[in-house]
C-alpha cells in the first residue's frame, strides 16, 4: 500500500487552497520587506553612479604612445638558456 504524495500543489501545480491561507498572514510582511530590500538597492546603486559621475579626470596624464615592454622576447635561443636558469635556480633552493 503506497501512500499519498502530501503537497501543497495539485497536479497542474497550481496553490492549493491550504498554502494560500497558510501564506495568508506573512504577505503584507514578506512584501514590505521585499519592497525595502529593492528601494535600498536602487538607491545605493543611485549613489554610486552619482558618485562616479562627480570624478574629475583632468589631472591624469594620458600617454600619447602606449610605453614598450622591458621584458626580453623569448626566441628559440632564449628560451633553451632561460630553461637552464630555472633549473639551475630551482638546484639552488
Amino acid at each position: 500500500m503506497a501512500l499519498k504524495k502530501s503537497s501543497y500543489y495539485d497536479k497542474h501545480y497550481k496553490q492549493s487552497a491550504s498554502l494560500i491561507r497558510a501564506r495568508r498572514p506573512y504577505l503584507i510582511r514578506n512584501s514590505l520587506t521585499g519592497i525595502g530590500l529593492f528601494g535600498f538597492c536602487i538607491s545605493v546603486y543611485v549613489f554610486t553612479i552619482r558618485a562616479v559621475s562627480q570624478d574629475d579626470f583632468d589631472d591624469v596624464k594620458v600617454p600619447d604612445a602606449p610605453a614598450k615592454s622591458q621584458l626580453p622576447i623569448l626566441t628559440g635561443a632564449n628560451v633553451a638558456g632561460a630553461s637552464e636558469f630555472t633549473s639551475s635556480s630551482s638546484q639552488k633552493s
